[in-house]
């Protein structure tokens, strides 16, 4: 049982005790007391208007914190139910990248009546957040950072920033910009405690930084983060003004969430935006139905090609034998295949180079694997099935052909795929099999042909 399972189950049942004694001090040992996304866990499954009776019983700014743990269908329902004074509350209080995501999950009517109760400052940083595309740095930042001038001692800065310290969602890397938020340096918060109190910010600030763009692709935010072990990603503007930053746990969250998106797509279904529990039934078999028509379509032209060799398999009916052999070489390849691939471009961005060189070491990679499974096969098919070594010749041509197809498909269909400006992890496994079968079922009969009606006759 997960985590989050273990809670659910040993918490709930208290809880609903508590609503149902009406123990309003209890209610609120429970918001207060527990990590808001345990909170957050215990509530799912709970009728809205309970759970709101419990959220009520905390701190508005307990709500908010609660709120951006609960998953979205969830918060839809829960923010549905109350009026747009409570709300405009309720976003005030949450961070400025977690307000960004709830509203982008209500409808623009309810967000238009919303905003104009919200301080006028943080209205116009929400509708500049709102206007960044999905995947743009812009769109997961947050304007919640530390800041100081260069000039200011280190005796000074800490005085400065106990003052921001409330409002910022990290206190541990502080930038330092001038007047108009022009980005000069970083400096921790480890560095401000150990320095002495009369050193200049100017002296111990790090002037080379690693910087993002508000328009370059969070894929680029995340690699950044990575690569260089950072807590926090400064997003600038192109006069490089800061504008926001990226947190580590932002990224995290977004990584996890691809990671789920990929593995969904590679088992060929659509994403759930909810849990497993939450997605209504109607909805998990629309999702999967598709791609299912899809696969099954796939299958029904690798029926159609089998059906025109038909006359060839009347005459050689040791080739049934052999078409699931034949079948799963070529699919087992192109799924590796593109696998590694699709992991390679998840990494980083591939040059037209390294495409290049991805589709040539994909081609020997497919010749030396074919290359043995055709060895293998022609060696061990005539003592173990009885056949002539000109059909043992059939089946292990088609094997080496269908391994080195398999190879260059997979590694193909995912570079083609992205640079059509789909997401390459819609090239699923069952996808790359029912292509890779299509191709091997027409070369199994092709090879047959060639040599056993035209070559060996």
């Amino acid at each position: 049982m997960t985590g989050s399972g273990i809670y659910h189950h040993l918490l709930q049942p208290d809880l609903r005790m508590m609503l149902q004694e009406d123990d309003q001090l209890g209610l609120q040992e429970f918001c207060d007391a527990l990590y808001p996304v345990v909170v957050a866990e215990v509530l799912e499954g709970i009728e809205v208007e309970e759970a709101w009776r419990v959220l009520k019983s905390c701190s508005i700014e307990r709500q908010a914190e609660i709120l951006e743990f609960i998953e979205p269908q969830q918060q839809i329902e829960l923010v549905d139910a109350i009026d747009r004074t409570h709300l405009s509350k309720l976003i005030e209080a949450m961070s400025a990248d977690d307000r960004v995501d709830l509203l982008e999950h209500l409808d623009e009517d309810r967000v238009e009546q919303v905003l104009p109760l919200i301080a006028q400052a943080e209205r116009d940083e929400i509708r500049k957040l709102l206007s960044y595309p999905d995947d743009a740095c812009g769109s997961i930042m947050t304007t919640e950072y530390a800041s100081l001038p260069e000039q200011l001692t280190v005796r000074d800065a800490l005085d400065r920033l106990r003052q921001q310290a409330p409002d910022r969602e990290t206190i541990y890397y502080i930038f330092i910009v001038d007047e108009d938020r022009h980005l000069h340096g970083v400096i921790t918060l480890r560095q401000l405690i150990l320095s002495r109190p009369h050193t200049l910010l100017a002296t111990i600030m790090r002037r080379d930084l690693v910087t993002v763009k508000v328009d370059d692709s969070v894929d680029a935010a995340s690699r950044e983060l990575g690569r260089f072990d950072l807590l926090a990603l400064p997003v600038v503007d192109e006069q490089n003004r800061l504008v926001g930053i990226i947190t580590h746990d932002d990224v995290l969250d977004l990584v996890q969430e691809e990671a789920e998106e990929d593995a969904y797509r590679q088992s060929a279904m659509e994403p759930l935006e909810n849990s497993y529990f939450s997605t209504p039934i109607v909805t998990m078999a629309r999702k999967r139905g598709v791609w299912l028509v899809v696969l099954s379509c796939m299958s029904l032209l690798t029926a159609a090609v089998a059906k025109s060799f038909n006359a060839v398999e009347d005459r050689h009916s040791w080739m049934a034998w052999f078409l699931p052999l034949v079948l799963g070489s070529g699919g087992n390849t192109g799924s590796q295949s593109a696998t590694l691939i699709i992991r390679a471009m998840g990494i980083s961005s591939l040059t037209n180079s390294e495409r290049w060189s991805t589709l040539r070491r994909e081609l020997m990679t497919g010749c030396l694997l074919g290359l043995t499974l055709a060895t293998m096969v022609f060696v061990l098919l005539p003592p173990l099935f009885n056949l002539h070594i000109a059909e043992a010749g059939v089946v292990g041509s088609t094997i080496g052909v269908v391994v080195l197809l398999g190879a260059v498909t997979g590694a193909m269909l995912p570079l083609l795929v992205e640079r059509l400006g789909w997401d390459p992890a819609v090239m699923s496994n069952p996808l790359i099999a029912s292509i890779s079968d299509m191709l091997a079922t027409a070369t199994y009969f092709l090879v047959a042909m060639f040599l056993l009606e035209f070559i060996l006759r």
